[in-house]
């Protein structure tokens, strides 16, 4: 298995594992602290890294048996970072009693991006002689 494949799926499992803590967070803890909307919007990041992180594990697999470009995985975890971890900022400034932070708010959608553009060259490259 080659370095990049070890490390996608490496950092897959523990994106994973970081996923299914703060999914168990926030059905315990976080629910009664936040009003529905933010508790919806954590989900939200939740979700989107869990499929995120089986995306780089799916890279990873790939990787073993077609040299995939490193960008895919760089992509990946720039997207997990800027789309989850907005919302996540999001969410936590919003228990704090602070008013949101309207500027982190402009990382989610380029975060969303960053995930289209991932899956998008990963596709072309799959299907690429």
């Amino acid at each position: 298995m080659n370095t990049l494949s070890q490390k996608s799926i490496f950092t897959g499992a523990i994106a994973a594992a970081l996923g299914v803590a703060f999914g168990a967070f926030g059905a315990h803890q976080l629910r009664p602290m936040v009003d529905a909307h933010y508790f919806e919007v954590f989900e939200t990041a939740v979700r989107y890294q869990m499929y995120h992180a089986l995306a780089l594990i799916l890279l990873g697999c790939c990787l073993r048996l077609k040299p995939l470009p490193a960008i895919i995985y760089y992509l990946f975890i720039g997207g997990i970072i800027l789309f989850s971890g907005s919302l996540y900022a999001i969410v936590f400034n919003s228990v704090s009693g602070n008013n949101p932070i309207r500027w982190v708010g402009v990382l989610t959608p380029l975060g969303g991006f960053t995930f289209i553009s991932a899956w998008l060259i990963f596709a072309y490259y799959t299907i690429k002689k």
